[in-house]
């Protein structure tokens, strides 16, 4: 019997704007981790009042259900609906799964089965079958997010995904960064692995989103990029910026200085020496916020964790004074026949 599946088990569902019928997606879900052989829970965590999927799953709750029901007072978004969902949860392995059908049910055990070899295990929709214009979207999005940080995650818009309590406890989810979750546990020493599963046949259908949605992906990108870069070294990114930025106005002051001394060219009436200084002064000044930024981490550093320890290996205790020490025993080898 494998160690993990031994485990208690507590199942997070974060509820948004999008979920399909409560009580059908529940029954498919718990039919799926049936074979776990521990306890489980699921948590529905509702981002803001949603009369109708509250009273299916009070519903389920009525008929013996295991389903624990957190409302927030308001719209907070997906990562804060997950990061209470994994303090609420008692488990020692837990598992996110989305309001609506992503992936067939029956291939959620697989995902589980995963955290045998990792610490994150994270479901991959292979193959797509979705329309032409949902792959390019997520095509463009993951060669975006390789460019930006390394990571050659294929299907991080998938929400299934099984990881290990330690994991929930050690990485800080925020704003829109759940998608990140798997590189932001990499950086900070995690095993994580891909699993490829059956896409379901609900999760089908042509999916184009308002633009600020994508204007918010790519800052999202952004942020994360930053932060497994230059979380712990900002002065590097800043420093590197408003050097180029003083460098940039430098040269632009030295081209009207010397077209001034050697050209007679006059200056008064030109907005380039404005601009040119004031390039410099952005440059300084991002400088600067880079040097501030670095004196914070610096006194902040031994409340900041980037390493995970995976384990340690004692030496022997040393006998007690006066003990008797065993003696290793002498091997004598002969090369001719005894006598």
């Amino acid at each position: 019997m494998s160690h993990v599946t031994s485990s208690a088990l507590s199942i997070i569902v974060p509820v948004t704007d999008r979920y399909d019928d409560p009580k059908e997606l529940f029954h498919q879900y718990k039919t799926a981790v049936e074979t776990w052989t521990g306890n489980y829970e699921f948590i529905y965590v509702l981002d803001g009042e949603n009369p109708t999927v509250a009273a299916a799953l009070r519903s389920l709750q009525e008929s013996g259900e295991r389903v624990r029901i957190i409302t927030l007072s308001r719209w907070f978004g997906e990562a804060t609906a997950l990061a209470l969902g994994f303090e609420e949860a008692s488990a020692d392995v837990l598992l996110t799964l989305p309001a609506y059908a992503q992936v067939e049910a029956s291939e959620i055990p697989k995902v589980l089965a995963a955290l045998d070899h990792c610490d994150v295990a994270i479901a991959r929709r292979s193959p797509r079958q979705d329309p032409k214009l949902n792959r390019i979207q997520s095509s463009i999005f993951h060669r975006l997010v390789k460019l930006a940080t390394g990571f050659g995650f294929l299907d991080l818009g998938c929400g299934v995904r099984a990881l290990r309590r330690r994991v929930a406890e050690e990485v800080a989810i925020y704003g829109d960064l759940h998608r990140f979750l798997p590189m932001l546990a990499d950086r900070q020493g995690f095993k994580v692995c891909e699993v490829d599963v059956r896409q379901a046949q609900r999760d089908k259908a042509l999916r184009i989103y308002p633009m600020g949605v994508y204007v918010r992906r790519l800052l999202d990108i952004a942020s994360t990029a930053f932060l497994l870069r230059f979380i712990r070294k900002p002065f590097r990114f800043f420093g590197l910026v408003g050097f180029s930025v003083f460098l940039i106005g430098f040269i632009m002051t030295a081209i009207l200085v010397v077209q001034r001394l050697l050209f007679g060219m006059p200056l008064g009436d030109r907005p380039a020496l404005v601009i040119s200084s004031l390039v410099v002064v952005l440059g300084i000044q991002i400088f600067a916020i880079g040097l501030i930024a670095e004196v914070i981490i610096f006194t902040q550093a031994r409340k900041l964790k980037e390493y995970r320890v995976e384990r340690i290996t004692a030496y022997p205790p040393r006998p007690p004074e006066g003990a008797t020490r065993l003696q290793p025993v002498a091997r004598v080898s002969s090369l001719s026949p005894p006598n």
